[in-house]
């Protein structure tokens, strides 16, 4: 990663080893790095690092941030070249940036069963037959893997549970239960139902 050292009058630098991102520097004790010295202001500066290099921002302090010698506002940083904020002085050691992406292993599914009828049993409730296929991820689910949403005009929407598409039905639909208004209508005739008027 990208450091910096400074430099200290008859002793070792202290390293500094820049974070991804915006790096504040100043007397003040809420900066990342605190540089305790009159000549540096209270928010002095920001290095930022990126992919692309190491930048440098005064934020406006008084006496200054100085690149090799010359006054700058905003600059890039290279190794080898002298940082100074107000009289305290940083080599540039390097501006190396590493960004590490970490490696996801990914879980493969288990295939569903096949039964003897040639059904299938949900790779998640080994229990449950498959009824529903999501449109989206292509994913197989159970009754009990479809979420159910219910809108206005009592319409329910199915959706899967895992990537919250919209899923479509694939298997044996469960029979209706008949409402008592129903059963009774199919039990008993009214000599009024279907008859016309003369």
């Amino acid at each position: 990663m990208a450091r910096l050292l400074k430099k200290n009058p008859g002793g070792e630098p202290d390293i500094i080893e820049l974070n991804l991102g915006v790096n504040r520097f100043g007397r003040a004790p809420e900066n990342h790095f605190q540089v305790n010295h009159t000549s540096v202001s209270s928010q002095h500066c920001e290095v930022i690092l990126t992919a692309e290099g190491v930048l440098l921002r005064d934020c406006g302090s008084t006496n200054g941030t100085f690149l090799n010698g010359e006054p700058v506002k905003e600059g890039v940083l290279q190794p080898g070249q002298i940082l100074r904020l107000g009289a305290v002085e940083f080599l540039v050691e390097t501006t190396e940036v590493k960004i590490s992406i970490p490696r996801i292993e990914r879980e493969i599914p288990v295939p569903p069963v096949v039964l003897a009828d040639g059904g299938l049993l949900c790779p998640r409730h080994p229990e449950a037959r498959i009824t529903h296929r999501c449109t989206f991820c292509h994913s197989v689910l159970c009754d009990d893997c479809v979420t159910r949403l219910k809108r206005r005009g009592g319409k329910v929407l199915k959706l899967c549970a895992l990537c919250s598409r919209p899923v479509e039905f694939i298997g044996e639909e469960k029979p209706k239960k008949k409402s008592f208004f129903s059963k009774l209508t199919s039990t008993i005739k009214l000599p009024f139902v279907g008859r016309k008027r003369q």
